[in-house]
């Protein structure tokens, strides 16, 4: 199972981030899907990966995924992937910055008949998108402060 794993989600992130082939989900993908977020459970199937991947595309448009892996078990493979891109578009209430950013995400997969039914993914995205805005805070002039009456 971890080499099929391994070419499975090496294949999937390819098609769908690279390459933005959202007809590939189903190839990957079961159709009762749902990952797992620091503060979310999210089910959606095909539906749930297109809204995610047309986001990251949509604010990300040059993504590229790099992917390492870690550890497989019998039916899940624990990995991680870092992602680099510049922000061009709006992000999740973050708007575009203009500015290349490199994030980590670590991620479990579990399989069931050699599709992807269930992730955790663990991000640095938002921390990344914070330092990213706050650079451009600095770099942007300073406004002048009326003088003191001394």
């Amino acid at each position: 199972m971890s080499q099929h794993a391994k070419e499975q989600i090496l294949s999937a992130t390819s098609a769908l981030f690279r390459d933005g082939q959202i007809e590939a989900i189903s190839k990957h993908f079961a159709p009762d899907y749902v990952v797992h977020t620091t503060d979310q459970d999210l089910r959606g199937g095909a539906k749930l990966i297109r809204s995610v991947i047309e986001l990251y595309r949509g604010a990300f448009p040059d993504l590229a995924v790099d992917v390492q892996f870690f550890l497989a078990s019998a039916d899940t493979v624990s990995w991680q992937r870092t992602m680099r891109a510049t922000h061009t578009g709006a992000f999740k209430g973050f708007p575009a910055t203009g500015q290349p950013i490199v994030w980590r995400e670590m991620v479990v997969s579990r399989f069931s008949n050699s599709l992807i039914i269930e992730e955790w993914v663990v991000t640095d995205l938002a921390e990344r998108l914070l330092f990213a805005r706050k650079s451009l805070s600095h770099k942007s002039p300073q406004a002048k402060l009326p003088r003191s009456n001394e």
